[in-house]
């Protein structure tokens, strides 16, 4: 979701999280101002639906104002093959090299 609280204050002539703060106390929503801070600074992880609802009759608008559905990613399917990191599909598979016969590991140096 695409969340556009300053796009649609902006229309209201609200520039400012105080400036917001004093639409939503005309309607009777009090929230503090580290938490309309928050909202308007970012994409909110939750709103309540009553919180909601106070923000868009403070801002005389719909919740298809404030929030706008974007397209989301889609996996891959599971039975799709997967291909290494940096990995060339035209090169097949890749398999480990054999260390060499008779070869030591190399010591560490002092």
């Amino acid at each position: 979701m695409k969340w556009n609280l300053r796009w649609v204050a902006a229309r209201r002539d609200i520039w400012r999280p105080s400036q917001l703060l004093v639409a939503f106390e005309e309607v009777g929503f009090t929230p503090s101002l580290s938490k309309v801070a928050a909202l308007w600074s970012g994409k909110p992880i939750t709103v309540r639906l009553d919180d909601l609802d106070m923000i868009c009759t403070a801002l005389g608008c719909t919740v298809a104002d404030l929030m706008e559905a974007e397209a989301v990613a889609v996996a891959a399917p599971e039975d799709a093959p997967r291909q290494a990191v940096g990995g060339d599909a035209t090169l097949g598979a890749v398999r480990p090299l054999p260390r060499p016969a008779g070869g030591r590991r190399s010591m560490p140096p002092n």
